[in-house]
């Protein structure tokens, strides 16, 4: 009896495959295997980017009891935040720098405070 050398193999088992030709995988868990281990660099920074943000919105969020608040630096420091962190940022015609977490913002001020705001309506 003749080997079939042309036999396709599962991408992460290396079982044979049946059916489609186009078929790289043998089941949906060795599918997800595959992928979740390919891409896993990635997901693991995208998920300590996002982390940092969520942290970073929660304090935000958490010190500003209003619509606008002002709180040292420090405190932010304390609480965890990251100011390498943000979704967004907006300069201002006289050159003000406002940063976002999502809807929260901030403001960093020259005397070592920081101000706090909500993210105007567009």
């Amino acid at each position: 009896m003749k080997e079939n050398t042309d036999q396709r193999l599962c991408a992460e088992c290396e079982r044979p495959l049946f059916g489609r030709t186009d078929k790289k995988f043998c089941s949906d868990a060795c599918r997800n295997a595959y992928n979740n281990r390919v891409n896993a660099d990635a997901t693991n920074f995208v998920r300590n980017v996002n982390n940092a943000l969520r942290k970073n919105r929660r304090i935000l969020l958490e010190l500003n009891v209003g619509d606008h608040a002002s709180v040292h630096r420090d405190q932010l420091l304390r609480a965890g935040f990251d100011f390498d962190y943000h979704t967004n940022t907006r300069e201002t015609k006289s050159g003000e720098m406002f940063y976002y977490c999502y809807d929260q913002g901030y403001q960093v001020l020259e005397d070592g405070h920081v101000l706090l705001l909500v993210k105007p309506e567009d």
